[in-house]
């Protein structure tokens, strides 16, 4: 097991109602900029829920921030900031609103002439704006952690970024939120979610036993869960269950001391970048086609997860590696996604883009040996 030095400082507030917990939560006096999406939480009562909590605060509103948060939105809301001179920021959305968010917290203090270069070279930020959360989708595990993701769509191009300013000071957590999603967005969080433990988990061995059966269980947990609400929708336990499997997955404690991955994540998003397709998807797309392409490398962790998770049985090493990458796509496939290159408008000319892209930028991987070739390579594996 590698070094570590870890530290998680948000305050998680988790069950039916805390909304109205906000209060308690945000200094009083703080000037409030509450950001939001495309509209869904003015119908589902969320909202509501938010202001009553919060009457009496001084409160001015940004909404619009898309999925897959855009640069040229999140600088309009940083000028709004600066010039309503905001105390706190407020997400009430889903991980794309909070990831923007993050990007608006940081951008605002900025002292450099151009706030991208937070996302694209990690220019260094002393000063944050303090901002919490009211998440309404279990996916990114944003909630939980320093990270987001911005894109530049003039630029084609979608970047994550980390930063400790941007832990949120909390995130509430109420899982009956999500009763209102729709069933798209909901088996892409769980794909997500999924692709997120498997980040941190399909490397190269590093001796990490705990941190191994950690991943193992959410997985076995996460299946488990994702069956009983394709039979029950209405079932809040079983939401509530998924909700925090999601926070978990991305929040630090299955990579400490460990190695990791994230190439199935940055060609995810440069597909998203290209083509539109929601993230969940390319992540379903490109993950078996990965594992496929690096079977030597990940062999070891594949066995083990196929052996472990899916009871896999047998001695035959490329026998079991090939139905563990089976049996992963026949879990995306029972909630609800069978990926198609052709359908997401996925030609040779943007594999060839997308690969270039990546490896101008240099090698991905645990083991940094994915470059453009590899990319490419990976991208004609998809089915």
């Amino acid at each position: 097991m590698n070094s570590f030095d870890y530290c998680n400082p948000v305050r998680i507030v988790f069950g039916e109602g805390e909304i109205a917990r906000l209060s308690d939560l945000i200094p009083k006096g703080s000037k409030i900029m509450i950001t939001s999406g495309g509209g869904s939480i003015f119908k589902n009562g969320i909202w509501d829920q938010v202001k009553s909590a919060l009457a009496g605060y001084d409160i001015v509103e940004f909404k619009g921030i898309e999925p897959n948060p855009q640069y040229s939105t999140l600088m309009k809301a940083v000028d709004l900031a600066k010039k309503e001179k905001i105390d706190f920021l407020l997400a009430v959305g889903g991980g794309s609103v909070l990831d923007g968010t993050k990007f608006i917290s940081v951008a605002a203090k900025y002292q450099g002439e151009d706030p991208w270069d937070i996302v694209e070279k990690g220019a260094k930020v002393n000063e944050a704006i303090p901002l919490g959360s009211v998440i309404t989708l279990p996916a990114t595990g944003s909630e939980m952690n320093c990270l987001a993701v911005v894109s530049r769509k003039e630029q084609e191009k979608k970047l994550p970024f980390g930063n400790p300013l941007i832990f949120p000071k909390f995130s509430i957590i109420d899982p009956a939120v999500t009763f209102s999603l729709p069933e798209r967005q909901v088996s892409n969080g769980i794909v997500d979610t999924f692709v997120h433990v498997m980040e941190q988990y399909m490397t190269h061995p590093v001796n990490t036993p705990l941190q191994d059966r950690q991943a193992e269980g959410l997985i076995l947990a996460l299946m488990e869960e994702a069956a009983k609400l394709k039979a029950d929708p209405n079932d809040y336990q079983v939401r509530a269950n998924i909700f925090w499997m999601a926070t978990w997955a991305l929040n630090g404690w299955l990579n400490v001391g460990n190695v990791q991955c994230w190439a199935t994540h940055m060609i995810g998003h440069e597909l998203t970048a290209q083509t539109g397709t929601d993230h969940g998807r390319t992540l379903a797309l490109v993950l078996p086609a990965l594992w496929n392409h690096k079977r030597k490398e990940k062999g070891d962790k594949l066995v083990q997860f196929g052996q472990r998770v899916f009871g896999i049985t047998g001695s035959d090493r490329d026998s079991i590696v090939d139905q563990t990458i089976a049996a992963t796509k026949a879990f995306f496939a029972s909630v609800g996604i069978v990926p198609s290159r052709k359908e997401y408008g996925i030609t040779d000319e943007i594999c060839r883009k997308v690969a270039k892209y990546i490896g101008d930028r240099g090698k991905l991987g645990d083991l940094k040996n994915i470059g453009e070739k590899e990319v490419y390579e990976i991208l004609q594996l998809c089915d």
